[in-house]
């Protein structure tokens, strides 16, 4: 049984599809608690309904965290336990359970995980991609200037890259990636992880999107692009010659980055200092 006068906080992993990926001790955590907050009670339940759990819910999600998160931290001193569970996987990533975690952790309440399935990882070590290094982004900003800026600042990365999409979105998203990343970047594209419709698709960017342009996105993705390779930056460096720092950063300003950004991204490609794309900048004026 759970021994903690305090109270403890359980962030507790779930299927991302398959129920029987649920761990024994996720069972018996969620059986033993005082009280499940949940990103949605009514997902949650099937899968409390599947293992003959009668454990106490309530919501805990985005719109309701800093409502929510204060009373929680509140039962948990008071003595409680509680697990936290998202829809699918673990609670925190592209999920709920962070800020409730920091606010825990702030008050010297015990934050403790129990692993399971996550739908990154599982795609990542599918994908062909190298995994030795990589880096999560999850889901790419909403309006345009603020995903070409954050395309841009990765786009030179060495590991490999983690994103989320939905199904709505991934024709858009995967031309991004294309025309800012390069259209030869290695990918790989899952939907419906561990489920019955489970599919992978890999190869560069420019073939995903022709794949994409004839077969219509189902499910949910995630989307696994390999970092930038030392050819592709020996292309980069026979070019840099050729690229007047001035026009580098119109082309980036172009693309809705502010300048600042622009010019800090442009030392950082052409190997100059900041003062020198600075100078240049002034007397181009």
């Amino acid at each position: 049984m759970i021994e903690n006068k305090n109270g403890c906080l359980y962030l507790v992993a779930t299927p991302i599809g398959n129920l029987e990926d649920m761990t024994y001790r996720g069972v018996r955590i969620l059986n033993e608690v005082d009280l499940i907050a949940a990103e949605d009670t009514r997902n949650t339940r099937k899968l409390l309904s599947h293992y003959d759990i009668h454990t106490a819910l309530t919501s805990y999600h985005e719109h309701n965290k800093f409502e929510k998160g204060p009373q929680l931290i509140t039962k948990l001193q008071e003595g409680l336990n509680i697990a936290v569970v998202s829809d699918a996987g673990l609670p925190g990533i592209a999920d709920p359970g962070t800020h409730l975690a920091q606010l825990a952790i702030q008050e010297g309440i015990k934050v403790t995980p129990i692993p399971g399935a996550n739908a990154a990882l599982s795609a990542l070590i599918c994908s062909g991609i190298d995994t030795r290094k990589f880096t999560f982004i999850g889901f790419l900003p909403k309006t345009s200037k603020k995903r070409k800026e954050l395309l841009e600042a990765i786009k030179l990365r060495e590991e490999t890259l983690i994103f989320y999409e939905t199904p709505y979105h991934l024709k858009d998203m995967l031309k991004e990636l294309m025309n800012v990343l390069g259209k030869d970047r290695q990918a790989s594209t899952c939907r419906e992880l561990t489920k019955k419709f489970e599919e992978f698709n890999r190869g560069t960017l420019e073939e995903l999107v022709n794949f994409f342009h004839e077969n219509e996105p189902r499910g949910e993705f995630v989307v696994i692009v390999s970092g930038i390779t030392e050819e592709m930056l020996n292309e980069q460096e026979d070019t840099k010659e050729d690229i007047s720092p001035v026009k580098y950063v119109q082309d980036l300003m172009e693309k809705g980055i502010n300048k600042k950004e622009a010019m800090r991204m442009a030392a950082k490609a052409l190997n100059m200092s900041r003062r020198d794309i600075y100078q240049a900048l002034l007397k181009d004026d």
